[in-house]
C-alpha cells in the first residue's frame, strides 16, 4: 500500500482501540495512542504528567466557549518564554503538531485527539469514526472493568462526554456529526475483525480511486 494515514475517533466501549491496534497489526504500521502525549512531552520539555491531566478532556464550559469562537485550536504552539506556555490549548498544539509530524512521515493509525480535524487537508488521510449501542457498550465495559452495569453506564457518559467537549472546544465542531468522518462503523452490527477488514477495503479503494486520477 502506498502512504495513509488512519484516524480513529470512538465511543468508550465500542472497541476503537482495540480496532485500531488490530488494524495497525495487520497493516503492518504504528499505532498511536499515549505515545503521542510523550513525544509532544519531549519535544516541549513540559512534563508529561501534565499533557496526561488535560488528555482529551476540557476544564469547566469550555466546550462552549470554543463553539462561540469557532474553536480553540490556532495551530501555534507557545515558547516557553510566553505566558501560556503549559496552558492546555498549548498542550494540544504540541500534540497537534506531533500528529502532523507522525502523519507525514510514515503511514500509521492514530487515535483520539482531535486527529481527523488537525489532519483535514492532509493527502491520503482517512477518518474512522467506531460507535456501538450504548447497551452493549455497557456489556463491554463492564467485562473489561470488572464493575457493575450501574457504574459501567455512569463511566460511559462521562468519558463520551469528556471527549465531545474536548473535540467541540478545539474544533468548534460536533465530536458525533458522521460529516466530520469518511467512514462509520457500528461495532454491535459486526465483530472487531469484520471492522478491520472493512476499514482496511476501503483503504484500497480509496488508493484505487487516487490511481485512477494520477
Amino acid at each position: 500500500m502506498e502512504h495513509f494515514v488512519i484516524t480513529i475517533s470512538r465511543g468508550y466501549g465500542s472497541g476503537g482501540k482495540q480496532i485500531g491496534i488490530m488494524l495497525a497489526k495487520e497493516l503492518g504500521v504504528e499505532y498511536y495512542d499515549q505515545d503521542i502525549t510523550r513525544f509532544a512531552s519531549e519535544d516541549s520539555g513540559i512534563n508529561e504528567a501534565l499533557f496526561a491531566q488535560s488528555d482529551e478532556k476540557v476544564k469547566g464550559g469550555a466546550a462552549l466557549m470554543a463553539g462561540l469562537s469557532g474553536g480553540a485550536y490556532d495551530h501555534k504552539v507557545i515558547s516557553p518564554n510566553k505566558k501560556g506556555f503549559v496552558s492546555d490549548s498549548n498542550l494540544f498544539n504540541y500534540q497537534a503538531k506531533t500528529i502532523k509530524e507522525l502523519a507525514r512521515k510514515e503511514s500509521c493509525v492514530i487515535i483520539g485527539r482531535a486527529a481527523d480535524y488537525v489532519l483535514a487537508g492532509e493527502p491520503d488521510v482517512i477518518r474512522v469514526n467506531i460507535q456501538a449501542k450504548f447497551e452493549d457498550c455497557v456489556k463491554t465495559v463492564m467485562v473489561r472493568s470488572c464493575i457493575s452495569q450501574k457504574e459501567a453506564s455512569k463511566m460511559i457518559r462521562r468519558i463520551d462526554k469528556e471527549r465531545a467537549d474536548f473535540y467541540h472546544y478545539y474544533t468548534g465542531q460536533n465530536w458525533d456529526d458522521e460529516l466530520n468522518y469518511d467512514i462509520t462503523i457500528n461495532t454491535s452490527l459486526m465483530d472487531w475483525t469484520t471492522a478491520v477488514k472493512l476499514i482496511r477495503s476501503y483503504i484500497e479503494i480509496r488508493q484505487a480511486e487516487k490511481v485512477e486520477e494520477e
